[in-house]
């Protein structure tokens, strides 16, 4: 579920970027600022439109504890990621953004249910 979510704000950020490029946004948006783009000028809503159908895909396949700990080092980038990003819209960009927060509590969640997961796994092998 909270990849789905993710994944609902991802595409919608997506999409607000894409109408940034052609010009069509009558508002400015943190689509249109530097940190929009984190890893080789890629938006880093097309990151978590990949991103969220992967991990979901990963955590219902996962198996073995080293796969899950797979899982949980990709989450906890995220999670990074959104720290970081969550930093900058407070302290540089000051601008509101709703579907921003929603990806950054998604994945602070996500990478918090992974790491339970992986330690409660290690415990009882």
């Amino acid at each position: 579920m909270l990849c789905g979510v993710g994944l609902y704000a991802s595409v919608f950020m997506l999409r607000k970027a894409m109408r940034a490029e052609r010009g069509e946004l009558s508002e400015p948006s943190v689509v249109q600022t530097p940190r929009a783009k984190l890893f080789g000028g890629i938006p880093n809503a097309a990151i978590g439109a990949l991103y969220y159908p992967a991990l979901g895909v990963g955590i219902w396949i996962a198996a073995a504890p080293w796969s899950l700990g797979l899982l949980l080092v990709a989450a906890l980038l995220a999670a990074g990621t959104s720290v970081a990003l969550a930093r900058s819209l407070l302290v540089v960009t000051r601008m509101p953004c709703v579907y921003c927060w929603t990806s950054h509590v998604v994945n602070w969640t996500l990478a918090f249910v992974l790491l339970a997961t992986f330690l409660k796994l290690s415990y009882w092998q």
